[in-house]
């Protein structure tokens, strides 16, 4: 006997392609909102449009040069641009051609000197080492000046490089600006990579400098930062650079080696510098954006469109205005810490929280209502993998009760797919609208959103990622290069010019560059995603395109079914993948994780959903092979590492990255895909 699920209409079954019923909605609003007991069910075409939006996205098409002239009139200029737009040499554009202005002096300076220095800049809050503290714009400036010319003095100018290897702590955001105060290059390496992926990192980018912490921390455990870099050193091939280290002396304090200087000691001595000026079209950090490979791809970022479209769009995309409290739950070693930790919300003037700890573990899953509640935090950005750990950690919610959501305008979601049951949930717990929106490492901002600043509702058809952000004219297309029907499934790309503030280039690989997004869809980026447009212009990314499984010809989206499973009501998370299968090329794997409250049996869960998946999208889906894991291979940011689940159900070597939370899950997964009876010995994750 199976039971009725509530989630129902998912899925529409239109030949090959899946498309989503458009009449599933979730309407809301930021002053008063519901979702009735049908999941707030209203047609696509009663969505409320925008006439601010639709001027603006109009404008942005047809007059590039205007719209964005005015965008770049948010930030300050040492030396007015001669030119807004420069397409003469696609796909490398330009724009503000010959401005010239700084990073550090916009995210800081410029606060100070309008009066605004008392003005808390930065809202650490740290758990792990009862550490909360409150950085204003003015000793934000103190310390970045006189970082800066430490640096300066170790021979550091403007396009040199600096490597930043820290984790989440106010000095992070320190280094980044002091770097940028110079005019120099930074590359901020995630805390969790080690010695091999650092070293390959130093060899591209030959830093003058690293900047790095002592250690960082995770749930009961201290990675020690500087041991990993002391690796590192020992198998680059370029000249050893010098080293700054900050002491975080609550917590565990290294030995230095020759080369290595302590943090504390070289401010001492260092004398405040000046900003430096530099072209808008010149680098502002490269950023790594794939692990260990003989030819690491460095996004490299041009600074004036960056800084521009930054500030615009945390009041044009996200609703906040200078007094809001913004919060982006992310590392720094990642876009979202980038432009959303550091630049965004500090450049635009607002208050920007930065939260060392973990969603449920640091010490329990209260604290993000906790920080929500004590610093008054008005927006909260984090990937949907944040929601679904509350959710199985305190389904009802019994931690967080005692603390006040009344700040909280917004949630928003990117990164990853966001289930609908999971986003009901944290909506009725957080008493706000959970708002999906899509954006890549290579864009720098959100592609596709609901523009709060343009006065659009907080209302988005279900599964949507929202309509294109102003600048970006996204189209689907199918693999012969023909464009695709509204509703069709197809490959996601932008027609070119990107707007400012996109990846520039890669750093020393121009010609990559080219081969990897533009070669494929000529005129257009190709984003390497997989989505549709319904007819109301709303844009649906299903998953990367490489995720889509190939069903006996039948193209399956993973967000799709794992949509269907996560409806489950005794399911808290899982994953889809594609396996390969004798007769049909493909069929989908699901591993998932039941609820800790829950007393069906794997069994049952298993009947039910191969039979609700077989009702909503149909038998075609060969949806047969389920298994009940303890978890989920998942990186420090929450990501579920899907494409190595894959590997290993195909036999293949899974190279596990020291990015991962917990390795001893591929043991538990290797078990399960045998007992679901896989014919082969898969070989142990190296």
């Amino acid at each position: 006997m199976s039971r009725q699920m509530t989630n129902s209409d998912i899925l529409d079954s239109k030949a090959e392609n899946y498309v989503f019923n458009e009449s599933a909605i979730t309407r809301s609003s930021q002053v008063s909102w519901k979702i009735d007991e049908n999941g707030c069910i209203v047609n696509s075409s009663q969505l409320q449009q925008s006439p601010l939006y639709e001027e603006a996205y109009k404008r942005s098409l047809e007059d590039p040069e205007e719209f964005w002239g005015e965008v770049g009139q948010l930030v300050d200029w040492f030396k007015p641009w001669t030119k807004v737009l420069d397409n003469s040499n696609e796909p490398f554009t330009k724009w503000f051609v010959g401005g010239e202005l700084n990073a550090c002096y916009n995210a800081v300076d410029r606060h100070v000197e309008a009066g605004n220095g008392e003005k808390t800049a930065i809202i650490y809050d740290s758990p792990q080492s009862s550490t909360i503290r409150k950085i204003s714009y003015n000793e934000l400036l103190q310390k970045t000046s006189l970082l800066a010319g430490a640096l300066a003095d170790m021979g550091v100018g403007k396009g040199d490089k600096v490597i930043i290897y820290m984790p989440l702590i106010p000095e992070t955001i320190i280094t980044i600006l002091a770097v940028t105060r110079l005019g120099a290059i930074h590359s901020v390496v995630f805390g969790g990579f080690a010695a091999n992926e650092l070293a390959n990192r130093i060899d591209h980018a030959e830093p003058k400098v690293i900047v790095i912490a002592s250690c960082g921390l995770e749930p009961h455990k201290i990675i020690k930062y500087t041991s990993m870099l002391n690796d590192a050193l020992e198998l680059i091939s370029v000249k050893e650079p010098e080293c700054i280290i900050y002491q975080r002396s609550n917590v565990w304090t290294c030995p230095l080696r020759p080369n290595q200087y302590d943090w504390e000691k070289i401010l001492k001595t260092a004398k405040p510098h000046p900003c430096v000026p530099v072209e808008a079209n010149d680098p502002l950090y490269i950023l790594y954006t794939s692990g260990t490979t003989d030819s690491p791809k460095g996004i490299l970022r041009p600074i004036g469109g960056h800084l521009a479209t930054l500030c615009w769009s945390m009041k044009t995309i996200y609703g906040m205005n200078k007094n809001s409290v913004w919060w982006a739950a992310s590392d720094m070693g990642w876009v979202v810490g980038h432009s959303y930790i550091c630049y965004g919300p500090l450049v635009y003037g607002a208050t920007s929280v930065m939260y060392e700890g973990k969603p449920d573990r640091t010490p329990d899953s209260s604290q993000y209502f906790r920080i929500i509640d004590e610093h008054k935090v008005n927006a909260l950005f984090c990937v949907p993998t944040v929601l679904r750990v509350l959710k199985h950690a305190d389904p009802d919610c019994t931690l967080g009760k005692k603390y006040s959501m009344k700040s909280l305008q917004t949630i928003f979601v990117a990164g990853e797919y966001c289930d609908y049951e999971t986003k009901l949930w944290a909506e009725s717990i957080f008493n706000v609208p959970v708002i999906n929106h899509w954006w890549q490492s290579e864009t720098g901002h959100p592609v596709t959103a609901l523009c709060l600043g343009y006065g659009v509702d907080c209302c988005l058809p279900k599964f949507s990622t929202g309509r294109p952000v102003p600048g970006y004219k996204v189209e689907i297309f199918r693999k012969d290069g023909s464009k695709a029907a509204i509703g069709e499934l197809g490959r996601i790309v932008i027609k070119l010019p990107l707007p400012p503030g996109c990846l520039s280039t890669l750093y020393l690989a121009d010609e990559r560059f080219k081969e990897v997004y533009f070669s494929t869809y000529p005129g257009y980026y190709d984003t390497m995603d997989a989505g549709f447009i319904d007819e109301h212009g709303y844009v649906y990314v299903t998953s990367r395109d490489d995720d889509i499984i190939n069903v006996a010809g039948h193209r399956l989206s993973t967000i799709a079914l794992e949509d269907i499973i996560l409806a489950h009501p005794d399911i808290a998370d899982a994953a889809v993948v594609g396996v390969p299968d004798l007769t049909k090329g493909e069929v989908p794997l699901c591993l998932y994780i039941k609820r800790q409250d829950t007393t069906t049996t794997d069994e049952l869960i298993g009947e039910e959903l191969i039979l609700n998946i077989r009702q909503l999208i149909g038998p075609i889906a060969s949806f047969r092979l389920v298994g009940a894991v303890k978890n989920l291979p998942r990186t420090r940011s929450g990501k579920i590492m899907r494409r190595s689940i894959a590997k290993l159900a195909r036999s293949e070597l899974v190279k596990i990255p020291s990015t991962i939370e917990d390795r001893s899950v591929f043991h538990d997964i290797k078990a399960v895909l045998q007992k679901l009876g896989f014919a082969y010995q898969a070989p142990d994750p190296e």
